[in-house]
């Protein structure tokens, strides 16, 4: 059949005037992206700089309460001190305290003697990253301390490797400044592809499907005027995002708007075809959304590198991930913000965008007949 102008402009007022009247898709497109970004903004962290532990200052040496005071003002420790490793014994076994940082009785007398700092760190077994983190943070703290101290009595530090950090893209290195990009590709793929699964099994459940399929409109005009609506819904939702993700959690945006802007419209093709395609072939609201949630939300959390990283996954997670457009959605956005309009990147992930929403979409067309069975 001919795509009718008329008969497709028909269509895409009737939808829109339908998801105006409809406060559920309003409350979806606005209020949920903001709740899920302030969940994911303030909710999710890989930041850890404030570990309780237990301090214990077993010698009186002026070096030892020196040491102490860098543990003291350290902005990675919440410092509770003791002057016996015995009183931290409970808290530990409670969970009160996350680690032991023990400066023994020979402290001052080694560091005299040979240069090195003996300091002892305890840590909760059953917390092994917190546990990595302690120990790296206190390593790092004495180090300061002996820098610190090298300079203020003129001493030299032994021999060795100087490290000298630097991290390109997120200098601060906070988990705000990436997780918050990959955040706006689930709160697109929930958006997306729910929105959308209810559209045409809404219209089953009405009856109002068999007054649809009666008129003289082909299937393509039906998706395409579905589709329309929910596509510049899910543009202003993006747009939403991306300026409360500027603006509210202070995320760097070093590429360009209209960048932005392309990798959300092509990412809505496969989430815009996959909630149609579920909804063609559920004809159920209920059974629509939770497809949705299990096809669209579990995968895109999980499998696309907005919280668990891809190449630590086995082989054929890795492979499965391939399918899921929101790995792609993450990673461009995570490039567009921290490191900018990086074409040779981008490009690859916009294409592989476009092949899987092209496939999704030709099944949906292929599942909305227009017959009654």
């Amino acid at each position: 059949m001919i795509v009718s102008p008329r008969r497709l402009g028909g269509l895409f007022l009737k939808e829109s005037l339908q998801m105006m009247r409809d406060p559920s898709s309003i409350l979806m497109a606005f209020v949920l992206p903001l709740i899920l970004l302030v969940l994911f903004g303030f909710g999710v962290s890989l930041d850890i700089d404030r570990l309780r532990v237990g301090l214990v200052v077993e010698d009186a040496s002026a070096d030892a309460a020196s040491l102490a005071s860098s543990f003291r003002f350290s902005r990675y420790f919440e410092v509770t001190e003791a002057g016996d490793r015995r009183a931290f014994d409970g808290a530990l076994v409670a969970g009160r305290q996350q680690g032991l940082v023990v400066i023994p009785q020979d402290f001052a007398t080694r560091l005299a003697a040979d240069g090195t700092a003996p300091v002892q760190v305890l840590t909760d077994g059953t917390q092994p990253n917190t546990g990595a983190f302690i120990r790296n943070y206190t390593e790092g703290t004495v180090q300061s301390w002996l820098r610190l101290r090298a300079e203020e009595q003129a001493l030299e530090l032994p021999a060795g490797v100087t490290l000298a950090p630097r991290f390109w893209f997120n200098p601060d290195v906070e988990s705000r400044h990436f997780l918050i990009p990959g955040s706006i590709a689930i709160v697109m793929t929930i958006i997306g592809t729910l929105l959308t699964s209810l559209v045409i099994a809404r219209e089953w459940e009405r009856g109002t499907m068999e007054a649809l399929l009666a008129t003289p409109v082909g299937r393509f005009e039906i998706l395409a005027g579905k589709l329309f609506p929910y596509f510049l819904l899910g543009m202003t939702a993006m747009g939403l995002c991306v300026a409360a993700a500027v603006l509210v959690f202070d995320v760097p945006l070093r590429g360009s708007l209209a960048a932005v802007a392309l990798t959300g419209a092509v990412f809505l093709l496969p989430a815009l075809g996959q909630g149609l395609f579920i909804s063609a072939v559920a004809k159920n609201q209920f059974v629509a959304a939770q497809g949705a949630l299990l096809s669209g939300f579990l995968p895109a959390f999980l499998l696309s590198g907005f919280v668990f990283e891809i190449d630590s996954m086995p082989w054929i997670l890795r492979l499965i991930t391939r399918i899921i457009p929101a790995r792609y959605m993450v990673a461009n956005l995570q490039t567009q913000f921290l490191a900018g309009d990086v074409w040779s990147l981008l490009l690859p992930n916009l294409g592989a965008m476009l092949a899987i929403g092209t496939v999704l979409l030709t099944l949906a067309l292929i599942k909305t007949k227009k017959r009654l069975d």
